[in-house]
């Protein structure tokens, strides 16, 4: 096994924010051979099961991921809606997926937010049927991006205003309304293709102990990780890393919003970003490893 684990946010640095599936053929094969090779991979993403099933572990599967998974050592795993669902990836393609029913919405919630983009915000985003333990609203793919930012901060006011009257606590940026409990236990966080209101146990911290929790079940854990993410939030996975005590260093494939200061090193790849920094970095650690392309 080499000393290596990876941790993959997948909108930005596996799939493409334009055209949301994996356009670069080589970040397929890479993560193949390096599953092969005995690298443990987890998918840590704000994402559905659904999506994840379709747009990565299909093609994964099809390059040949089921023959890797064959060899001794080898584990993929995804984390899904940031830590409210997950599933075991193997060679037959994704597993059970299991949902933490304790952070999902009741349905009166579900139904108007579903209701609130249907009746005034259709032309510019979509309601996602797919997600089980959060709530996602986003861009339609016909619509440029600053038409949607203009949509999307009237759609969260409204959100806002929706839930609230609804009896939840919601933290929105500076606004927070307690429930009548006076506990705030959900929050509206934007990102630049969507807007997802979630829980606030979720986040990309949460996902890496449930990739490290599956991870140590099934053999030894690599000292030394690699996470990989184009939003700040992404930042928890190394932060989670290195709190348990290995050596860890994140890359980030979107830095114009501002590298973080981290007592970890913080990698950049250059002038490239999203997918294509993803596949650079994805190509030196193949190289790294001395694994034939």
């Amino acid at each position: 096994m080499h000393n290596l684990g990876l941790l993959f946010d997948v909108d930005g640095p596996i799939a493409s924010p334009v055209t949301r599936s994996i356009s670069i053929p080589s970040i397929v094969t890479d993560l193949v051979a390096m599953a092969a090779a005995g690298v443990p991979i987890a998918f840590i993403t704000g994402r559905s099961a659904d999506f994840i099933r379709h747009q990565v572990v299909t093609p994964l599967c099809a390059a040949g991921l089921g023959e890797a998974l064959e060899q001794e050592g080898a584990r993929v795993f995804g984390v899904f809606e940031k830590g409210g669902a997950w599933a075991p990836i193997t060679g037959d393609g994704m597993g059970e997926v299991t949902v933490d029913e304790s952070v999902a919405f009741p349905p009166a919630a579900v139904d108007g937010v579903r209701d609130l983009v249907r009746d005034g915000f259709a032309d510019t985003m979509f309601f996602d049927e797919t997600k089980r333990a959060m709530i996602s609203v986003e861009q339609r793919t016909d619509v440029d991006s600053e038409t949607y930012k203009e949509a999307q901060g009237r759609f969260e006011d409204a959100a806002f205003e929706l839930l609230t009257g609804l009896g939840l606590g919601l933290r929105y940026g500076s606004r927070e309304k307690p429930d009548a409990e006076g506990r705030i236990p959900f929050r509206i966080d934007p990102t630049i293709i969507s807007t997802d209101i979630e829980s606030i146990l979720l986040d990309k911290d949460r996902g890496a102990q449930r990739a490290f929790d599956y991870f140590a079940a099934r053999g030894p854990l690599p000292r030394r990780w690699r996470s990989v993410g184009d939003s700040r939030s992404d930042y928890k996975m190394a932060d989670y890393v290195h709190a348990a005590g290995y050596d860890v260093a994140h890359v980030d494939v979107r830095p114009s919003d501002g590298v973080l200061d981290r007592p970890y090193q913080v990698i950049t790849i250059g002038d490239a970003i999203h997918d294509e920094a993803g596949a650079e970095f994805l190509a030196h650690w193949r190289e790294e490893l001395g694994l034939t392309a």
